[in-house]
């Protein structure tokens, strides 16, 4: 088994296994019904997401927000690993 990420809390290290059908964050998200169109707000750049992809990308933003970069940090690896043009477009 091929574990991506380890991530070091406190004194435990952690590993953390991403999934392409998963989101990879440690608590439940809600996982919308459908996908839709994202524009960058820095460059105008747009990219299509499925469902799973805007749901982790919207836990991505909500995350910055409110300082969690554990969490920030899993959803940028689960994008650059599933989805790297899209990664490339709105979270470079």
């Amino acid at each position: 088994m091929k574990w991506l990420k380890i991530m070091e809390i406190g004194k435990i290290l952690m590993k953390i296994k991403l999934v392409k059908d998963k989101p990879p964050f440690k608590v439940a998200i809600q996982i919308y019904d459908n996908g839709g169109i994202v524009k960058n707000p820095y460059s105008g750049e747009t990219a299509r997401l499925n469902a799973l992809e805007l749901s982790i990308y919207d836990t991505i933003k909500g995350c910055e927000q409110f300082e969690d970069y554990e969490n920030v940090r899993l959803g940028l690896d689960w994008f650059m690993k599933f989805n790297p043009s899209a990664y490339m477009i709105l979270l470079d």
